[in-house]
């Protein structure tokens, strides 16, 4: 396995090897920021999101959503690609630290664990409504959204495609 290759399996960790990093992160004195998502086909809109949250700290860790938890939210005909795919795709990104697969229809658990100094979301949700707003708070956190870029969605991609394949 080349080294490229072998940097981004690192950053593909599992909940334990994850906490062990970042307890060494915290005695760094280390911001960690966390997000989430599905992340089912990569777009300009990811790349742009994902850049600023890594801005907000030292550390992002990316809570991606399993296959099943897709379906569960999203459909039978979802994810497009597979949770091994999305994980590595996201692991090539520089600005990305860690992703973590995560089971749960939402990251809760995962944020409890990961116990974040900055949890971003997308512009779209009020603050107070996001997953593990209490959490981040309660531990002296901040919670931050940031805007998307216009006309970039993973829902706005597959229409297209569907559109421009109609007979």
């Amino acid at each position: 396995m080349g080294a490229f290759n072998e940097s981004i399996k690192k950053k593909i960790v599992d909940w334990k090897t994850l906490s062990q990093y970042l307890e060494i992160a915290r005695a760094k004195n280390k911001k960690i920021v966390f997000t989430n998502g599905c992340f089912d086909l990569i777009h300009l809109g990811h790349v742009d999101y994902l850049s600023k949250a890594r801005d907000e700290g030292d550390i992002l860790v990316v809570g991606v959503n399993s296959d099943a938890s897709i379906q569960r939210l999203k459909g039978q005909n979802r994810p497009l690609q597979s949770q091994c795919s999305r994980l590595n795709i996201l692991a090539a990104f520089s600005f990305v630290d860690y992703v973590v697969l995560f089971e749960e229809d939402t990251p809760l658990e995962l944020i409890k664990l990961v116990q974040p100094d900055i949890l971003v979301k997308g512009a779209d949700y009020k603050i107070e409504n996001i997953v593990g707003y209490d959490v981040v708070k309660a531990k002296g956190g901040e919670i931050k959204t940031i805007e998307f870029l216009d006309g970039y969605s993973t829902t706005n991609i597959v229409n297209k495609i569907l559109q421009n394949n109609k007979i």
